[in-house]
């Protein structure tokens, strides 16, 4: 049974930077997808970058040069470096995984990121 925690959210000014972070807990054995999704209020719920266990990566081109996505494979938490925040940043970030090893299908309570200009 896994259980994703996401942290790292806050409050910032544009330009600045935050690294987000989700924690992977219980039988992480399967995971072969992590990712962030983002939404904001009222909005679709979008993908923001995407990694699997074999290091492949992706992002949206938004955030493409602006974020970065990667993995402590030994601890098992995911990263979200994001550098050069716009207010169009501003959402709830989700941590999403495949604790079956099949889609994503588990997700985080998300972290609020608001960027203030």
């Amino acid at each position: 049974h896994v259980q994703l925690v996401e942290s790292g959210g806050g409050l910032v000014q544009v330009g600045d930077s935050l690294r987000l972070s989700c924690a992977a807990s219980g039988d992480t054995r399967c995971i072969s997808k992590m990712g962030w999704y983002r939404q904001v209020p009222g909005k679709v719920l979008e993908v923001v970058a995407k990694l699997s266990t074999d290091s492949n990566t992706k992002s949206t081109e938004s955030v493409k040069g602006r974020f970065t996505i990667s993995r402590d494979s030994v601890k098992g938490t995911l990263f979200l470096q994001m550098n050069s925040l716009t207010s169009e940043d501003t959402a709830v970030y989700y941590c999403v995984t495949n604790p079956d090893g099949r889609g994503l299908n588990l997700w985080g309570k998300g972290t609020l990121v608001t960027v203030s200009s």
